[in-house]
């Protein structure tokens, strides 16, 4: 008689369980802080964890699911956690960088220390020195803690030990796609392929490929279910990205929760606006010029410039192009060698990370 091997663990059920591990995390670090001041920091970071969509927290846990479930999910559960705090470093630092209002639907990290500052009864000509500092320093803390919150996990040695490399490696590619973006703002060119590597290393890498590692090696993945990660995980990160920028043009700031300027004020080199630079006509591109990268572009400026991205084909080849890479992580499920729940689930978020609206 054959013997009948366990279900994988309801990785949704275990997901729910992300928000309560670091609550429990933070309500350990407000108990043991060295005095008051430092809630001035976490009552942020637990604001801007609300909001959050904890997609790389999800696509760990699938992983684990995916390489078999192995180990205590307590641990896998914390493990997902402290991505999320990862990610929120990376998002304050990203929002310093670009000088970004709003994140999640709520002010960014650093203008709503700010305003705490001027509510505290400092003085309003320091509160945005103030907001950046404190913001740098929050984002530094979140990463400091999701470290100990990953070594603090309850994993296996010699699972912990193939997680850290990947670790490494996710936080080097991130700091490279954060470079190459820094290095290509504001600067309007028809280079469609260095936008392509920034989408690469600052969100394909990042946000798919390598939480899906991740949760994989901490059920110690054979490496044919790593192999699947990536050529699921780098195509579907792509579209994710390219879906984004295409948001933050023309979608819906109730949405998305972020204003749809920002990027045509910072002149964000993306896809989208690459390829409209190299199909655009002399006016159309002279147009281009005199309006991306302005701070104070209004909405009715940003509408001639969606009308140029729109009549120059460039939205349309970027939804093509979404479509392409769906297709292509679509086609490494069928190969890939996981259990069929979570095949079906991954399925599932390919259509929702391709197709979303915010």
């Amino acid at each position: 008689m054959t013997e009948m091997l366990p279900a994988p663990p309801d990785v949704s059920s275990l997901h729910h369980e992300v928000g309560s591990a670091l609550t429990g995390f933070l309500d350990s670090k407000d108990r043991s802080a060295p005095g008051a001041e430092l809630l001035h920091l976490t009552s942020t970071l637990r604001k801007l964890l609300d909001g959050g969509k904890r997609l790389r927290s999800r696509l760990c846990l699938y992983g684990w699911q995916a390489a078999g479930a192995t180990g205590e999910p307590a641990a896998a559960v914390r493990t997902a956690a402290s991505l999320e705090l990862f990610q929120l470093f990376a998002l304050i630092h990203d929002d310093v960088m670009d000088d970004s209002d709003i994140r999640r639907g709520q002010p960014s990290a650093h203008r709503a220390l700010a305003m705490t500052y001027t509510d505290d009864g400092g003085r309003r000509d320091r509160a945005e020195a103030h907001g950046l500092g404190a913001a740098v320093l929050l984002g530094d803390l979140a990463l400091v803690w999701s470290d100990e919150l990953l070594e603090t996990a309850g994993s296996a040695p010699d699972r912990l030990a193939q997680v850290r490399p990947l670790l490494a490696k996710m936080r080097s590619e991130i700091m490279y796609g954060q470079l190459l973006d820094l290095q290509t703002t504001g600067r309007l060119s028809d280079d469609v392929e260095t936008p392509l590597r920034i989408i690469r290393y600052k969100t394909a890498k990042y946000t798919i490929e390598r939480p899906l590692h991740i949760g994989a090696a901490l059920a110690g993945a054979a490496p044919p279910v790593l192999e699947a990660c990536t050529a699921f995980g780098i195509p579907l990160g792509e579209a994710f990205q390219l879906r984004d920028d295409l948001l933050g043009v023309f979608g819906d700031s109730a949405d998305t929760g972020k204003s749809v300027l920002d990027d045509l004020r910072a002149g964000k080199a993306t896809v989208l606006m690459a390829l409209a630079v190299k199909r655009a006509s002399p006016s159309e591109l002279g147009t281009l010029r005199s309006l991306v990268g302005r701070s104070d572009l209004n909405e009715e400026q940003a509408h001639v410039i969606r009308a140029i991205l729109a009549s120059t084909g460039a939205r349309a080849s970027v939804e093509e192009m979404i479509a392409e890479r769906r297709a292509t992580a679509l086609a490494a499920l069928d190969e890939a060698p996981f259990p069929g729940v979570t095949t079906a689930s991954l399925r599932g978020l390919a259509d929702a990370a391709t197709a979303r609206q915010a």
